[in-house]
């Protein structure tokens, strides 16, 4: 568990450290690429979560 949570933390940390790179050259672009990042983000993380409800088996 804590390998993981380090590894997000560094994953995260890599991500802004870009995104203060592209912010030096061209503000717009590193706002496009964040919201991106942020999509992405979400979508890993809805992806390795269990869902709520299980579901039911189909009939034969």
């Amino acid at each position: 568990m804590v390998r993981t949570t380090l590894l997000h933390l560094l994953e995260c940390l890599f991500v802004l450290a870009a995104l203060a790179g592209v912010a030096l050259v061209h503000v717009p672009a590193a706002l496009i690429l964040g919201g991106l990042a942020g999509v992405v983000a979400v979508e890993r993380a809805l992806a390795t979560s269990s869902p709520l409800t299980p579901r039911k088996e189909a009939r034969r």
